[in-house]
C-alpha cells in the first residue's frame, strides 16, 4: 500500500486538518501517517482555542514516520509559525520527500488566524521552493503574491508569480470567486489548465482545502501526474460536497467516504 504523510493541525470537530487528511487518504486507498503541528478546540461554528506544539516534536514525528515508512507523498496544512515552517522544510529535505503538496493554510473558515502574520514571509521564502504542488485559495494567493485577484486572468497571473517563487506546480483555487462553475487554475511553468466543476450549493464546506490537498497527495502517491492528481482530487472533493450530510450548527464537514455509499 502506498504511504502518504500529513503535517498539519488537529481539528477536534473532525472536519478539517489531520482528521480530514487521514479520512481522505483512507478513502482513496492510501495508508495515512501524520505529524501534528497544533491542537485546536473547534467545531463547525469556529475555533475556540489553539495550542501550538514545539518545532522539535514536529521534527521528531516526521523523522519517526519517514525512517520507517516509505513515504511517497506528503502534504502540509496548518504550520502555525516560522519555527515550524523551518523545521518542516529541513525535515522534508533530510528525508527526501520530494512530492510535497503545500496547502498554504493561513485563516480558518471562521476567520481565525492559523498562521501568525510574521510567518508569511517564511512560507514564501522557505517552503514554497520545496513545493511540488502549492494549492492556495484566492485570499492566500493574494497574501503570497501581493496582488488582488478577482478573475481568471488574475488567477493565471498569480500562478506565474507563485511559480517564480519556486513551486514546481501551482493550483490557484477559485472557490472564492463564487462564479459557476467553480474553476481552479493549474500552472506547470509552461501551460495553464482550467479545472472546472459544478459549484455545489451546500453549507457543508468545512475542511475543503485540507481535503483537496490531501486528495492530491494521495493521487500523487498512486503515481498520477501533477495535473491528473489535481483533476482527480477536484472530482473527489466535488463528490464529497455533493453527498455531504448536515452535521453541526455551522459549516459542516464534507463526506469523505461518499464513494462507499450503498
Amino acid at each position: 500500500m502506498n504511504v502518504a504523510l500529513t503535517i498539519a493541525g488537529s481539528d477536534s470537530g473532525g472536519g478539517a486538518g489531520i482528521q480530514a487528511d487521514l479520512k481522505t487518504f483512507s478513502a482513496l486507498g492510501v495508508f495515512g501517517t501524520s505529524a501534528i503541528t497544533a491542537i485546536t478546540a473547534q467545531n463547525t461554528l469556529g475555533v475556540d482555542a489553539v495550542e501550538v506544539l514545539s518545532a522539535d516534536i514536529v521534527t521528531q514525528q516526521i523523522k519517526s514516520v519517514a525512517t520507517d515508512f516509505p513515504v511517497v507523498a506528503a502534504k502540509t496544512g496548518m504550520l502555525a509559525n516560522a519555527e515550524i515552517i523551518a523545521a518542516v522544510a529541513i525535515a522534508v529535505q533530510r528525508h527526501n520527500i520530494s512530492k510535497l503538496v503545500v496547502d498554504t493554510v493561513m485563516v480558518s473558515k471562521s476567520n481565525h488566524r492559523l498562521l501568525v502574520s510574521e510567518a508569511e514571509a517564511a512560507m514564501r521564502r522557505i517552503l514554497l521552493p520545496l513545493a511540488y504542488i502549492v494549492t492556495p485559495n484566492l485570499p492566500e494567493a493574494e497574501v503570497l503574491t501581493g496582488m488582488k485577484i478577482q478573475n481568471l486572468a488574475e488567477m493565471r497571473e498569480a500562478a506565474t508569480k507563485l511559480f517564480a517563487l519556486g513551486a514546481k506546480h501551482v493550483l490557484v483555487k477559485g472557490g472564492h470567486l463564487e462564479s459557476a462553475p467553480a474553476t481552479d487554475v493549474f500552472f506547470d511553468g509552461k501551460d495553464f489548465t482550467e479545472l472546472a466543476a459544478e459549484r455545489v450549493d451546500t453549507t457543508s464546506t468545512h475542511g475543503t482545502g485540507c481535503t483537496l490537498s490531501a486528495a492530491i497527495a494521495a493521487y500523487l502517491a498512486h503515481g498520477l501526474s501533477p495535473l491528473e492528481a489535481c483533476r482527480s482530487a477536484k472530482a473527489y472533493l466535488t463528490g464529497a460536497l455533493r453527498h455531504a450530510v448536515k452535521l453541526g450548527h455551522g459549516h459542516g464537514p464534507v463526506n469523505h467516504f461518499w464513494s462507499f455509499r450503498n
